[in-house]
């Protein structure tokens, strides 16, 4: 059958399985970055997700896993104070605001936290798809994620990320560093998107067997 539901107790463990990832992936993320960037999005990324799973497991709300998620990510914010530190906090906290008051996610919760992440993320950088950012991964991830098996929802999700950081193979980066090295960007993926797309891989992983 599969897992059908995650609850407080599993939450956790299901963004140690993100951050399991975002260690694997730490000196990837850093290169890509290095040709367009500052060339710290891997360790950014690997010390707030890495220090999520706690964060959570000490500000957990009575059954209430978005309130807990909202509050987790606040406390992010104030660890990895960086533009894509910033951007994910925001992410979470308005996944979590997405599924305030439920004390377990189904797949509907999961659809609506990771729309809502991308859509906070959004937000918060004032980008839109096409500007070849970690947007260009979430926002057809959370399109991608269906009502259908828990596990299902984050693997559609993970093959609309896949698409969403090949197809900023063709765009044209407008923010930050990257935009100044624009003309070698064609024909290279996105690494804020790649980034995004390891969130959802991270996702997707504790389902595995």
């Amino acid at each position: 059958m599969g897992k059908t539901e995650i609850t407080m107790e599993e939450l956790p463990v299901l963004f140690e399985s993100v951050a399991s990832v975002f260690a694997k992936e730490k000196d990837h993320l850093c290169e890509m970055d290095a040709q367009m960037g500052d060339g710290d999005l891997g360790l950014t990324m690997n010390k707030g997700y890495g220090a999520l799973p706690d964060l959570i497991r000490a500000n957990m709300a009575p059954d209430d896993i978005g309130k807990t998620l909202m509050k987790a990510g606040m406390k992010m914010a104030g660890l990895v104070p960086s533009t894509m530190g910033t951007l994910m906090a925001s992410g979470i906290m308005a996944g979590g605001k997405a599924i305030a008051g439920k004390s377990v996610i189904g797949p509907a919760e999961m659809a609506d936290f990771i729309s809502n992440f991308a859509d906070g993320l959004a937000k918060r950088g004032k980008c839109q798809a096409g500007d070849r950012t970690i947007y260009d991964a979430l926002l057809p991830a959370g399109e991608s994620a269906q009502e259908a098996g828990l596990a299902d929802v984050v693997n559609a999700a993970l093959e609309g990320a896949k698409k969403g950081v090949e197809n900023t193979k063709e765009m044209v980066p407008k923010f930050g560093k990257a935009a100044v090295f624009a003309a070698k960007a064609k024909g290279t993926e996105d690494q804020g998107a790649v980034a995004g797309k390891d969130l959802i891989e991270g996702l997707a992983l504790y389902f595995q067997d």
